[in-house]
């Protein structure tokens, strides 16, 4: 797992600011499309040495905020990041996927 979890803040680091991406994407373009999950894990292990990683710029497939543990602070959070990026959230936490979703080459 050490190899994946560099791999997930790699290339989470790459992410533009003013984008997303899902976990799935993430999961797919390291080649295990299955391991959406695991990115979550990978991201929810961050600490503060790791700030560097854009975490708030992974969002589920449907582009809502799916973080676990206490959702409605650390939602407030991701939704502040996002928005310090410039990107606008809709009502219920969810951002347009077809107008923020960064493209992974």
């Amino acid at each position: 797992m050490n190899g994946f979890k560099e791999e997930v803040l790699k290339l989470v680091s790459k992410i533009p600011k003013g984008r997303v991406v899902s976990y799935g994407q993430v999961a797919a373009a390291l080649g295990s499309p299955r391991a959406a999950r695991q990115v979550g894990w990978v991201l929810r292990s961050l600490g503060p040495k790791d700030q560097p990683v854009p975490w708030w710029r992974v969002v589920n497939q449907k582009g809502e905020l799916s973080i676990k543990g206490n959702p409605i602070a650390t939602k407030i959070e991701q939704r502040a990041f996002l928005e310090k990026d410039g990107l606008e959230m809709g009502a219920g936490f969810v951002l347009d996927m077809k107008r923020y979703r960064w493209q992974i080459r």
